[in-house]
C-alpha cells in the first residue's frame, strides 16, 4: 500500500505524474463501478464513456473554480482523454479491450421463449420485458422471435 501511495502522491499537493497515475486509476476504478451498477443504469453509452464524461467535467469545473492547479489537473484530464481514445480504438481491433469497455447483448427471448436466467443477468424484470415488448409492438413472447437486450440497455424485438 505505500508503493501505491507512492505513486499516487499525497492527498494535496500531488505533482502532475501523480495526477496521470490517479487519473488511469479513476478510469479503471470508475468503469468498474459503472460495470457492477448495470447496463440499465447509463442506458445509451459505453462505461468508459460514461466515466470519462464524469472526470472530464468535474476536473474542469475544478480548475475553473480555482480548487485545483491548473497544469497538473489539465495534464491528467489529457492522459485520462487519450487513455479513452487508445481504448476505444484498442478495442476495434481486440475483443478483450472490447471486453473491459462494452456490454454484450443479452438474448432473452428466443422463439416465443423468455430465458428467466438471461433476464436475471440483464437486470430485466418480467414488467420491464413485457413493457419493451409492447413498445414493439408485440403483445406476448409468442409474437417474438428474438428479443435482446443490448449493450446499451435498449431492448431490441424481431418479432415473428
Amino acid at each position: 500500500m505505500d508503493v501505491f501511495r507512492e505513486l499516487i502522491g499525497p492527498d494535496h499537493g500531488a505533482s502532475a505524474v501523480q495526477l496521470c497515475l490517479r487519473a488511469v486509476v479513476l478510469l479503471a476504478f470508475g468503469v468498474l463501478c459503472v460495470r457492477i451498477s448495470g447496463r440499465r443504469t447509463f442506458a445509451h453509452y459505453s462505461p468508459l464513456d460514461i466515466i470519462v464524461a464524469l472526470i472530464v467535467g468535474s476536473n474542469i469545473s475544478r480548475v475553473m473554480t480555482d480548487s485545483a492547479e491548473l497544469i497538473p489537473t489539465l495534464s491528467a484530464t489529457f492522459v485520462l482523454v487519450v487513455l479513452h481514445r487508445l481504448l476505444a480504438v484498442a478495442s476495434l481491433h481486440w475483443e478483450v479491450f472490447a471486453w473491459l469497455v462494452k456490454a454484450r447483448p443479452i438474448t432473452v427471448i428466443r422463439d416465443g421463449q423468455i430465458d428467466e436466467r438471461a433476464l436475471g443477468r440483464a437486470n430485466l424484470s418480467i414488467k420491464d420485458l413485457y413493457e419493451a415488448l409492447r413498445s414493439e409492438q408485440a403483445e406476448t413472447p409468442d409474437d417474438v422471435k428474438l428479443a435482446v437486450v443490448e449493450g446499451s440497455g435498449k431492448v431490441s424485438v424481431v418479432r415473428r
